[in-house]
């Protein structure tokens, strides 16, 4: 998955706004104590970040 659908994921579930900020502040356990922007940079698969913003946020598996 490409950081670019990742994002649109995002925006599509959280609303552009709230995907920012969740990406930039909210710590997930499951990306090692990283948020989901420092996971990114750190080369962690945008499609192995979203599993986690899923399964941290209940996403929906019709959205998954």
């Amino acid at each position: 998955m490409r950081i670019t659908v990742f994002r649109r994921l995002m925006a599509e579930e959280f609303g552009p706004g709230r995907a920012q900020v969740l990406a930039s502040d909210h710590v997930l356990s499951g990306l090692g104590g990283r948020t989901i922007d420092q996971a990114l940079t750190a080369g962690i698969p945008a499609k192995e970040v979203w599993r986690e913003v899923c399964n941290a946020f209940d996403v929906p598996a019709e959205r998954r």
